[in-house]
């Protein structure tokens, strides 16, 4: 990605104005991004999702075919002829936002469902009009009235809606309703709209041609990347296993795989071309995630050669080069002689991939998110929005300098908050109508709260760890709140206040000379008997574990390794 010494000139000054950003020397879009830490060195087995992660599909082209057969599919059940004159618009659609099923709305909200942006068809609420409708501007997650439209798959589904929804607010044989349509004695809700679009979504992925136009025309919808074969089998080489885990059935995965190493060579340019199967210890098929990571179905065996089921439950082993399918996380991991936190794996379905595997089964995970690209690009290429934005915010606050609680007189705000707003929608717009997947203005969306909550690792390709030694330590960066964020460690601050100081001296193990002297336990008196301990001992050793990969043996590790060099300095060790 090519910048401008302009935005690169704005993007430095925006990261000098007190953001703290750390930096990685690594292109950006080679870039790993990281919530927790996590050190490949422990992984011992890599898990790949196969639909928008081991293939990505082709945007927009994949989600214009999705969202023809939907309109197709709705018109076969009786809807208007006329819906099949909208056209996929990819500047719309936003994957995160929440159809609220009562009122028709499309809705884009913060981690705690308080409402950003509110859409009714093609109509973006104003402030007012919101308000009217959920008071608060809140709205609870309730599965019975909000669907969450987290998927890359939902993007048709999340235009066609808006499109329908407008259709039928707007056209004039059509009477407006607060929950939906009316046409003389005919009502149609806005929740039978939406669940006749889920139905159409479910029948085209199962039973429609949506598989067998993306097999008709792969080069067209799928994309390709002669890296895939090198990566996988560096995995294997690197002494860690690899599993494909997908909910796709064996005659759809094996046509999009053979096309993904469908090369003249294998996992180097000198080998020759190896069947996919090969690259990887474990494939399950028809997995039903998130089902899997519960209670699972039975597990069995893959006729390969006819794509049906074997007869009967497999009970193991399990074999490279075999194909199962179904099975549960509890049966797939005893098999393989996997424990949670040896497992990373890698998808783009933050609910059936990433939340599950990682609250039920303690899998380390790794977030595909495709839409990285875009969002770097717009981060780095619209700098000098963020960096105004800045200024205002600073602007801002010189209004109220030097006034106190005994002012009288109010500061004329209107102009800046005008400004504000009008650089924020500037922001907004330059990632799409519905703005950035993971913010609107400084303000995180309930999608970016997911990603944090549950993704260790996230990235626009799984293709970047080719980027990372195998022995790489992904250290997360510090999660500020604004008392740390807005407060230079340059400031001094003088404690004016009844608390105690709560710090305690501390020096580290290795440097304190007298570590090894007999040590007198300290006993209160007491009428009756002695207390063991009169007060904790100050921690010589790491007590506070902030990355999920520490373990007993590294402090083990430490410990010993703090004896040795004390006792380089103290004759009497033994």
């Amino acid at each position: 990605m090519i910048r401008n010494d302009r935005s690169e000139q704005d993007l430095d000054s925006y990261n000098e104005g007190g953001h703290g950003l750390r930096t990685d020397k690594r292109e950006l879009g080679h870039r790993i991004f990281v919530n927790r830490s996590l050190h490949l060195e422990n992984i011992k087995f890599y898990g790949f999702d196969m639909d928008y992660t081991l293939a990505e599909y082709k945007s927009p082209q994949y989600e214009q075919l999705g969202f023809t057969l939907l309109k197709d599919r709705l018109v076969s059940l009786g809807y208007p002829q006329e819906i099949k004159a909208f056209e996929y618009d990819p500047s719309f659609p936003v994957r995160g936002l929440w159809f609220d099923t009562l009122y028709g709305n499309l809705l884009k909200v913060d981690a705690y469902g308080n409402i950003l942006v509110c859409v009714h068809g093609f109509e973006f609420l104003k402030h007012s009009q919101v308000y009217e409708l959920y008071p608060n501007k809140f709205l609870q997650l309730d599965e019975s009235r909000v669907y969450v439209l987290n998927t890359l798959f939902n993007l048709p589904e999340t235009y066609l809606l808006a499109c329908l929804i407008d259709f039928f607010t707007n056209s004039p044989q059509y009477s407006r309703e607060k929950t939906g349509v009316k046409e003389g004695e005919l009502t149609m809700s806005f929740k039978s709209i939406f669940q006749d679009v889920r139905n159409a979504v479910d029948w085209i992925h199962l039973h429609g041609d949506l598989k067998t136009k993306t097999i008709e025309n792969l080069d067209e919808y799928v994309k390709k990347d002669k890296r895939l074969p090198m990566f996988l089998n560096r995995i294997r080489e690197s002494g860690a296993r690899v599993f494909l885990l997908t909910n796709s059935d064996y005659v759809f995965t094996d046509k999009i795989m053979t096309y993904l190493f469908d090369f003249p060579h294998g996992a180097k340019p000198d080998e020759p071309h190896r069947n996919w199967k090969t690259y990887f210890d474990t494939i399950v098929v028809d997995a039903r995630k998130p089902l899997f990571f519960g209670e699972g179905t039975i597990l069995r065996q893959v006729d390969t050669k006819t794509g049906a089921l074997k007869l009967g439950t497999h009970k193991g082993p399990l074999h490279t080069g075999e194909v199962y399918s179904g099975g549960s996380c509890d049966v797939f991991t005893e098999l393989i002689g996997a424990k949670g936190k040896d497992v990373l794996y890698v998808g783009d379905h933050i609910f059936g991939d990433i939340l599950k595997s990682k609250k039920i089964r303690g899998w380390r995970t790794f977030l595909i998110v495709p839409e990285l690209v875009q969002e770097l690009h717009v981060w780095t290429d619209k700098c000098q929005l963020f960096a105004e934005l800045q200024n205002l915010d600073v602007m801002l606050g010189e209004m109220y300098k030097n006034l106190d609680s005994s002012t009288k007189e109010k500061p004329d705000i209107s102009k800046l908050r005008t400004s504000i707003r009008d650089v924020t929608h500037k922001m907004d717009l330059s990632y799409g109508m519905m703005g950035s997947l993971f913010r609107s203005g400084s303000r995180q969306t309930f999608f970016s709260s997911q990603v944090v909550r549950y993704a260790d690792l996230y990235a626009a390709t799984f293709l970047n760890l080719i980027y990372y030694p195998f022995s790489y330590m992904f250290r997360a960066p510090a999660m500020l709140m604004p008392h740390e964020s807005t407060v230079a460690h340059e400031q001094r601050f003088v404690m004016e206040t009844p608390m105690i100081s709560r710090s305690r001296t501390f020096k580290l193990a290795e440097e304190e000379e007298e570590q090894n002297k007999p040590t007198k336990t300290v006993y209160m008196d007491c009428p009756n008997n002695q207390i063991p301990h009169a007060r904790p001992e100050t921690p010589r050793n790491v007590t506070h574990t902030h990355d999920e990969d520490c373990s007993d043996e590294d402090s083990d590790s430490q410990k010993q390794a703090n004896h040795v060099r004390s006792c380089t300095r103290n004759s009497n060790c033994k």
